[in-house]
């Protein structure tokens, strides 16, 4: 049957990434879906009939790959990040540089409104510490200030926001974090792990749904950007509320943002007497989907139970490397963590929790263990995120009890050496997100930058599996590398696995979704250190062009 396509793509290097390897020169697109696929440049003329209404695009050689997939990160809080001031590292050295970004936003607000920064790194400073609430109020004493930390678990605030949260000298640690202090005993600013920061966001006005919605047109266009057409984001609810969901909801279905999104929904929307507190998995997927016009759906329900790793409050068997009596805490009572698990289970939720320490992971195995002894459910594909830890005996139990793993990847380059010298140790860093091993076993995993943690790019995180580089140019654990086909399938099939979205999505096969990212180069082909530096040249969804990079005109 002559195929009549809406977009006819040729000259192209087609990586299909379908079970038997597949590649191609041309594919064709019908009603957003894939019609046809040729290994030819162009299809020959009697499989197709080009109408006037047909869109020929012609790749110049450049390899269309299927639309990237990540499975973790935080769009909304990223969104949000590029309106505040950064004091991330490399770009300050120092808390006196911090000061000054701080200093600048402040002169253009009004008084007495907040000034709010992100991304500052403790172990990158040169005095090698938190700034403090003095530091913060030399600089800005009429205005409320909140800075959070690179790894979103700690921040810093001012005098000026710890009066309007109403916190004292007296105010005791809530369960989960706590309150930093000076060596006289006195409140220093830091607040660590998010129930103590969630005092002090509480105060911070909300922006509106629209305002949200503006902001996450904005920022979904450097997603886009990078390739991706399927996007996860890891914690809606996580500082605003259910303000969060109706923003996704709206911003995909109004168009401002054009990407698939799954969405993780906070556990304590999920509670009795909370926002969904009686409606089942099912209700609530139908519910997302009918109001975004399918562009979005229920990922699963989301918990934490520990911390980061960089500041020392991820839950591990052994101590720190720098400190041999710290190990970290698990935020939740394991008898309620089980029992919150299982009733999430029963409802139908797909479970993701927060892993970083090996204790934690540990934990999450004996929750998830808990909930499918009590109540056995097939294919339930509950998650542990980051991994970073994980023993080969916890892959195994993970494999045994068909959880899956997105791994935090990125932190080979980002932290590797810090990991090594001061969190982990040598024999633990050098096995930290270990990729090779989950392989070994055909676990179900994924790659993720946990942006804004790092930035944003599906070709990064390939990149770091490939190579583990750390930022200094070392190979951290050679023996945990991937090859690069596997770790593009990490971005892409796994991904849509992950989703249970495989029969629509992932790979370049007939019927599925017309979703693409094109690159300038192909990553198999080209030196694994050069992979992160290939150009995106589009992103298409539904076969229609939704990012085209002005210097690679198609």
């Amino acid at each position: 049957m002559m195929i009549k396509p809406d977009v006819l793509l040729t000259n192209a290097n087609v990586i299909t990434l379908d079970k038997e390897g597949r590649r191609g020169g041309s594919v064709s697109v019908t009603n957003g879906r894939i019609s046809g696929i040729w290994p030819e440049a162009e299809p020959p003329k009697s499989d197709v009939e080009l109408t006037r209404h047909t869109q020929v695009i012609n790749l110049k050689g450049g390899t269309l790959l299927p639309g990237f997939i990540d499975t973790h990160n935080h769009l909304l809080m990223y969104a949000q990040f590029r309106q505040q001031a950064n004091c991330s590292s490399p770009l300050n050295k120092s808390i006196s540089d911090i000061q000054g970004q701080l200093l600048q936003l402040a002169q253009k607000t009004k008084r007495n409104q907040w000034v709010l920064g992100y991304g500052y790194d403790d172990t990158l400073l040169k005095e090698k510490r938190h700034p403090t609430r003095e530091e913060l109020d030399a600089v800005v004493p009429h205005h409320p200030v909140l800075i959070r930390h690179i790894s979103a678990h700690f921040a810093v605030v001012n005098s000026a926001a710890l009066r309007l949260a109403g916190i004292d000298e007296q105010i005791t640690d809530p369960p989960g974090g706590h309150f930093g202090r000076d060596g006289a005993g006195k409140l220093n600013g830091v607040l660590y792990e998010l129930p103590a920061m969630s005092l002090i966001e509480s105060k911070i006005p909300v922006p509106s749904v629209e305002e949200l919605v503006s902001l996450l047109g904005e920022a979904s266009t450097d997603y886009l950007a990078q390739g991706i057409t399927t996007n996860t984001d890891a914690g809606v609810g996580l500082n605003i509320g259910i303000e969060e969901l109706e923003a996704h909801i709206q911003a995909v279905a109004g168009g401002q943002n054009p990407m698939r999104m799954q969405l993780m929904i906070m556990h304590h929307l999920l509670r009795e007497n909370n926002a969904f507190g009686e409606v089942s998995a099912k209700e609530l997927d139908e519910d997302i989907r009918l109001r975004s016009k399918g562009r979005a759906r229920l990922d699963s329900a989301k918990l934490f139970q520990d911390g980061s790793i960089q500041g020392l409050t991820a839950a591990l068997r052994e101590p720190y490397y720098s400190n041999s009596e710290l190990y970290g805490d698990l935020i939740h009572e394991q008898r309620d963590f089980n029992l919150e698990v299982l009733d999430l289970h029963k409802r139908g939720y797909r479970v993701t929790i927060h892993g970083n320490g090996d204790r934690a992971i540990a934990s999450n195995l004996d929750a998830f263990e808990f909930a499918l002894t009590n109540h056995p459910r097939r294919d339930h594909r509950h998650r542990i995120e980051h991994v970073q830890t994980a023993t080969t005996a916890d892959l195994d139990r993970m494999k045994k009890l068909g959880v899956a793993g997105s791994f935090f990847i990125n932190h080979v380059y980002y932290w590797g050496e810090r990991h090594e010298k001061m969190f982990l140790g040598p024999e633990r860093a050098a096995r930290i997100n270990p990729i090779k091993d989950a392989l070994d076993r055909d676990l179900l995993f994924t790659l993720h930058s946990d942006c804004p943690v790092t930035p944003i790019s599906p070709l990064f995180s390939v990149w770091a599996a490939v190579n583990r580089l750390t930022k200094e140019g070392k190979v951290l654990g050679a023996d945990q590398t991937c090859d690069v086909e596997n770790a593009l399938k990490s971005m892409t099939m796994w991904g849509a696995v992950l989703n249970f979205d495989e029969q629509h999505s992932g790979s370049i096969e007939l019927g599925k979704r017309a979703d693409f990212t094109v690159l300038a180069e192909d990553p198999t082909k080209v030196q694994p250190q050069e992979i992160k530096d290939i150009e995106i040249m589009a992103s298409l969804i539904d076969g229609g062009v939704v990012y085209e990079n002005k210097m690679c005109v198609l």
